[in-house]
C-alpha cells in the first residue's frame, strides 16, 4: 500500500504550527501589560483588558473626548468650540489609565518595543475617520539627544505599525525638533505650551512634500495637546492642508 504524499504547502503549514507550539513551550504567551501567561502572544491577559478602557463614540468630533449622553452625529463639545486647537480632529484608541498606562510606559522607558504593533493595531481601528482622509502619517519627533539615549521613537514605531496597517505614508523626516525642551510631566497646561513653543521645525527640503498634504501627527499620549498643537502649527506654516492627530491614549474626563 502506497502512502499518500503530503503536497509542499501542507508540510510547510504543518511545520510552522509544529514549530510554533514548541515556542510556545519553551518561550510561553505573557500579557503585554502584567507578563501573567496569555492564551496567545501580543496581547492582553483578561485581567488587563478589563482595565483598558477604550474611547469609542459619542465623542466630541473635534478634540475626540468621549461625551456622557449621545447629543447625535457630529457634535462638537464647547471646550472645541471656546478654544479650538490648530490640529482639525484629535482620536485616541483608550484613556489614559489602567493598562493604558502600564503599556505605555513599558514601550516608552522600559524599552518594550514589541508591544508597539499591539498598540498600532488599536490606534488604526481608532483614527479610521482621519487615516481614510490622509495623505502621510508624520510621528512627533524626539530631540536627538534624547533620541540617541532612547535609541528609539515610539511614536515613529507606532506611526510605521498604522503606516502598515492602513497603507497611509509614513514619513519620519519631514518634522524636526529645533531644540531639546523639558519633560512635560509635572507642568501645568499653560508651563507645557510655553514649553514646546516654536520646539517643532520642518526643514526647508520636506516642504514641497508636504505642501498641500493631509497629515496624521503620530504620538503615545495626549494629555494638555500642547505637544501637538506646536507640531501641527510647525505643519501648517510649512504649507500642510490639514493635520489631524492620532495617539494610543489620551487623558479624557467626559463631556456632558
Amino acid at each position: 500500500m502506497s502512502v499518500p504524499a503530503i503536497a509542499p504547502s501542507s508540510l510547510s503549514r504543518l511545520l510552522l504550527q509544529a514549530g510554533s507550539r514548541l515556542a510556545d513551550i519553551i518561550l510561553p504567551p505573557r500579557c503585554l501589560s502584567c507578563r501573567e501567561t496569555t492564551a496567545s502572544h501580543a496581547n492582553l491577559c483578561v485581567a488587563c483588558w478589563q482595565q483598558l478602557s477604550l474611547i469609542e463614540r459619542p465623542y466630541c468630533e473635534r478634540l475626540g473626548i468621549p461625551f456622557v449622553y449621545d447629543h447625535g452625529e457630529g457634535m462638537v463639545s464647547a471646550q472645541a468650540i471656546a478654544d479650538p486647537p490648530a490640529y482639525g480632529r484629535a482620536r485616541a484608541a483608550a484613556r489614559y489609565e489602567g493598562a493604558a498606562i502600564e503599556l505605555v510606559h513599558r514601550l516608552k522607558y522600559g524599552d518594550r518595543v514589541e508591544i508597539a504593533p499591539f498598540m498600532g493595531r488599536l490606534m488604526t481601528q481608532a483614527g479610521q475617520d482621519v487615516l481614510a482622509d490622509a495623505d502621510m502619517l508624520v510621528p512627533i519627533p524626539l530631540h536627538r539627544l534624547r533620541l540617541w539615549r532612547r535609541r528609539f521613537n515610539q511614536a515613529a514605531l507606532l506611526a510605521r505599525e498604522i503606516g502598515n496597517r492602513s497603507g497611509v505614508t509614513y514619513e519620519p523626516l519631514l518634522l524636526g525638533r529645533s531644540r531639546r525642551t523639558a519633560h512635560q510631566v509635572g507642568l501645568s497646561r499653560r508651563e507645557r505650551a510655553s514649553n514646546v513653543q516654536g520646539a517643532f521645525v520642518v526643514p526647508p527640503s520636506a516642504r514641497s512634500a508636504i505642501k498641500g498634504k493631509r497629515i496624521v501627527l503620530i504620538d503615545d499620549v495626549l494629555t494638555s495637546g500642547a505637544t501637538g498643537e506646536a507640531a501641527a502649527r510647525a505643519l501648517l506654516r510649512a504649507g500642510a492642508a490639514n493635520v489631524d492627530m492620532l495617539v494610543f491614549a489620551r487623558v479624557a474626563t467626559p463631556i456632558e
